[in-house]
C-alpha cells in the first residue's frame, strides 16, 4: 500500500476529531485562559486551526526555518479565534490543502528529510513521515486535548473522540 493511502485513514479521523471540538469554543470564553502562563482560548482554537497549514509545508518543501523571510515581509502574527466560524473555516481550509497534498504525495517523496529550525537551532530533523505525525498530526492532537480540558473547566460537552467522554457516548 501506498504511504499516503496509508496515512490518510488516520489523518482524517484526527483531523474529525478536533473539528468536533472545535465546533464546541464557547465564543464567549475566546478571551479565557485557565493559568497566566496559558493560552487564551481563542488562541489555542486558533493555533489549532493553523496547525494543519504546516502540514502543506511538510509535504511542499524541505525544511522550514522561522528566522528567513522574504525582505520586508512582516513577522508572522499568531492566529487568534475571533469566532467559532472563523476558527472553523481556517481549519477546513488547511486541512483540505495539507489532505490534497497527502493524497498527491508519492512514496519517494515521504522517503525525504525534513527540517524545521530557527536559524542554527533545529527543533526537528528527520523523516518527512516524522515530520508530519510529529510536528503536525501530533501537535494537533496534544492541543485538542488540551482544548478539552478548557472545555471541562467551562462547563461545555467534551466530544468523543477516542471512545465516550463524561459528556458523549454512553
Amino acid at each position: 500500500m501506498a504511504v499516503s493511502a496509508e496515512f490518510l485513514p488516520e489523518f482524517d479521523l484526527e483531523m474529525a476529531a478536533a473539528r468536533r471540538t472545535l465546533e464546541r469554543i464557547p465564543e464567549d470564553k475566546l478571551t479565557w485562559k485557565p493559568h497566566e502562563k496559558s493560552m487564551l482560548l481563542g488562541r489555542l482554537a486558533g493555533h489549532i486551526a493553523e496547525l494543519p497549514g504546516m502540514g502543506v509545508n511538510i509535504m511542499k518543501d524541505d525544511e522550514l526555518d522561522f528566522a528567513k523571510r522574504a525582505a520586508g515581509e512582516p513577522a508572522r502574527k499568531p492566529n487568534v479565534a475571533e469566532s467559532r466560524k472563523h476558527v472553523l473555516e481556517l481549519f477546513d481550509k488547511n486541512v483540505a490543502a495539507v489532505r490534497a497534498a497527502i493524497a498527491g504525495a508519492s512514496d519517494e517523496r515521504w522517503a525525504g528529510k525534513w527540517t524545521l529550525s530557527a536559524g542554527e537551532r533545529k527543533f526537528y530533523e528527520g523523516s518527512r513521515m516524522g515530520a508530519m505525525r510529529r510536528m503536525m498530526m501530533n501537535h494537533v492532537i496534544h492541543h485538542r486535548a488540551q482544548l478539552g480540558v478548557y472545555l471541562r473547566l467551562n462547563d461545555v460537552a467534551v466530544p468523543s473522540v477516542y471512545g465516550p467522554s463524561a459528556d458523549e457516548g454512553r
